[in-house]
């Protein structure tokens, strides 16, 4: 008996650090528009960077939050993204303008490269309105080329009925509305 209260223990305890179910199948984003050739080149300033954009604690995590009111977050039941939405964000981001534009895009870890214009933003909204029914996605974004900041705001909504069948895909959808429109602004 002795044996197994050490064993019972650390099982009572991974169930209290991490122990949550996983939902059977996990969200990511994934790029609407068609892939293109992967081979690039580009005079030295006119590569892009694209940064992972800032977010709230409520968008940064698994989970998908659904605004209930103003100031009452809860998240939607069995659904989770493979990795944090800023990060997916940002991913679909590069992806879409490397598809659209033709331009190379460059990791910003790459601090050897020197793009031309350099990217960053703000995730303002990324998950379930309970009150329209819909998700909602909205970038801030920042450009930087050479001495010129610009700036601008992108967003999309796409019906869901808050359920996991409907706000994973209504969110890609969203997502990628977002990303045409960024692309086609910044590839400009």
């Amino acid at each position: 008996m002795r044996r197994f209260v050490p064993a019972f223990a650390a099982l009572a305890l991974a169930g209290c650090f991490g122990g949550a179910k996983v939902p059977p199948t996990l969200l990511t984003l994934s790029p609407a528009v068609a892939d293109a050739a992967f081979d690039r080149t580009s005079a030295a300033g006119e590569a892009i960077s694209i940064e992972v954009p800032v977010a709230s604690k409520e968008i940064r995590q698994v989970r998908v939050p659904v605004q209930e009111a103003p100031g009452q977050v809860t998240y939607v039941k069995n659904l989770q993204y493979v990795e944090s939405p800023d990060r997916l964000f940002q991913q679909l981001l590069s992806e879409t303008v490397k598809r659209t534009t033709g331009r190379v895009v460059v990791d910003p870890r790459q601090t050897g490269v020197d793009p031309g214009t350099r990217v960053s933003g703000v995730l303002q909204r990324f998950g379930y309105d309970s009150a329209s029914r819909t998700v909602v996605v909205t970038y801030d974004a920042t450009a930087t080329r050479g001495v010129t900041v610009q700036s601008r705001r992108f967003t999309a909504s796409a019906p869901a009925d808050g359920t996991a069948a409907t706000v994973g895909p209504a969110l890609n959808s969203a997502a990628n509305t977002v990303a045409r429109q960024f692309a086609g602004w910044i590839g400009g």
